[in-house]
């Protein structure tokens, strides 16, 4: 929302001694100096970390709100720093999908990165405008993009599944964008460095990949035994 600023215009009014009564001359009126004009937001791009931690934290919340028995979500240095490729992605080349225009996913970066990655990632985006006068608020600008996620079914799901124990946030902002990345996982540790060929499975959303690994017979001991899913649907 546009921010108004307005200028107070303050009348000085002359000081009137009452008829009739005597004593030392009135004091003359003091001048009132303008108020100062209000310095200028921080530039955004400092804002983005601050906004990060806010929507994990708020993430959290909203989590155990829809399930009292959601696993804790941990904070991965893995995970965050794709999150943040993506963000970086999205905002310097202006597009807002699950895949960059290279092809490249959250779910093929994790893997070209960790030969052993077992496991189901989500993946929930957004963006949102600002304006150069009111800049970028983290608190405010978090709950709307967690707002946003909750209205839609796919991103709501990807919040509330359970199983996922490992999240990473990723913002940038270009222009007067700002985009969100957030991953969800569930991890399962491979002592074997995993085929290099192994291709992504997509689902429409967790619980979809959940119900394609138990009826593959991958679910019997560990019920996420996919590699390199990813849930989450179209933003």
């Amino acid at each position: 929302m546009k921010s108004t600023a307005f200028l107070a215009l303050i009348a000085l009014l002359p000081l009137i001694g009452c008829a009739g009564i005597t004593g030392p001359a009135a004091p003359k009126a003091a001048a009132i100096a303008a108020p100062a004009p209000a310095p200028p937001p921080p530039d955004p791009k400092t804002q983005m970390a601050a906004l990060e931690t806010r929507i994990v934290a708020l993430t959290e919340e909203q989590r155990l709100r829809m399930d009292p028995k959601a696993k804790k979500l941990a904070l991965d240095d893995e995970l965050t720093l794709i999150a943040r490729e993506r963000a970086n992605d999205m905002a310097a080349k202006n597009y807002l999908a699950h895949a960059a225009p290279n092809g490249d996913t959250s779910a093929s970066l994790l893997m070209a990165q960790d030969a052993k990655f077992q496991g189901l990632l989500g993946e929930n985006l957004a963006a949102q405008h600002y304006v150069k006068q009111s800049g970028v608020n983290a608190e405010e600008f978090a709950q709307r993009f967690l707002d946003e996620w909750i209205k839609s079914q796919p991103h709501r799901e990807n919040l509330a599944f359970a199983d996922y124990d490992r999240t990473g946030v990723g913002a940038a902002v270009n222009g007067d964008t700002v985009y969100v990345a957030q991953l969800f996982a569930f991890i399962l540790e491979s002592k074997t460095d995993r085929d290099p060929n192994t291709e992504v499975t997509q689902f429409p959303s967790a619980e979809a990949a959940r119900a394609a690994g138990q009826a593959n017979g991958t679910a019997s001991q560990e019920p996420l035994r996919l590699r390199g899913a990813e849930g989450g649907g179209p933003n």
